[in-house]
């Protein structure tokens, strides 16, 4: 898919050429997904701007860098199925769809969650532009993705886009296929677990980022997260 805006082409080049973007795969999603598509009406004017913006109930579409960097810690591949907690505006899940379902017999399916009714109408609204739907290789859960998503368990991948605080929960962990990769922020860090064995992890940590707080709806659960 030909990029129709040269702001957004100026925008995917900046990040390529800064380091965040490397990727073939992922930078021709990123072309393919225009972010236009997932910014609320009011905020079209800055779709194409590198900063996180607000779509409703104190959530944001992420900050392009941030969804380029952890795209590239996260590695998708095409046939994988990845759990992105977090749909917001569908953006991100676009995006991973755009790779893991290439080709889309392939097999390759993102299941998102998300808590709050509307933001999933949002997500579900925003991606039908794509075809991904028809081709079942996106499916939206309205559901607290503190508990990840324990139906379609195993994943290759998890990606979230709101922080919890003190580590990642550990339903995603347990839901996480051996030889799996998870990439989510918890407090103002970027950390990726590799599940090496069962209950088996390697961790890496990356300093300096701001995310939305990760929200349970089960109160006896006291980790909270930031998007």
């Amino acid at each position: 898919m030909d990029i129709v805006n040269p702001e957004y082409e100026n925008l995917i080049d900046s990040l390529i050429r800064d380091g965040y973007l490397k990727t073939p795969e992922i930078i021709e999603a990123l072309k393919a997904i225009d972010r236009a598509d997932f910014v609320p009406e009011e905020y079209k004017s800055e779709a194409y701007v590198n900063a996180p913006l607000p779509i409703d109930f104190n959530q944001t579409i992420s900050q392009p860098l941030t969804v380029a960097f952890m795209l590239e810690l996260l590695e998708p591949k095409p046939g994988e199925k990845i759990l992105d907690i977090g749909a917001g505006s569908g953006w991100v899940s676009a995006i991973l769809a755009q790779i893991v379902g290439n080709p889309p017999a392939g097999g390759g399916k993102v299941v998102a969650i998300e808590r709050i009714p509307e933001l999933k109408e949002m997500a579900e609204k925003n991606i039908s532009k794509y075809n991904f739907f028809e081709k079942g290789i996106v499916k939206i859960i309205l559901g607290d993705g503190f508990k990840g998503y324990k139906k379609e368990a195993p994943y290759d991948k998890i990606i979230a886009a709101a922080a919890a605080t003190g580590d990642v929960p550990i339903y995603w962990k347990r839901q996480l296929k051996i030889g799996g990769r998870i990439v989510a922020p918890v407090e103002n860090s970027i950390i990726i677990i590799d599940k090496t064995g069962r209950n088996k992890y390697n961790q890496k940590e990356y300093f300096g980022f701001s995310f939305v707080p990760l929200i349970t709806n089960d109160q006896r659960l006291t980790t909270q997260t930031h998007k």
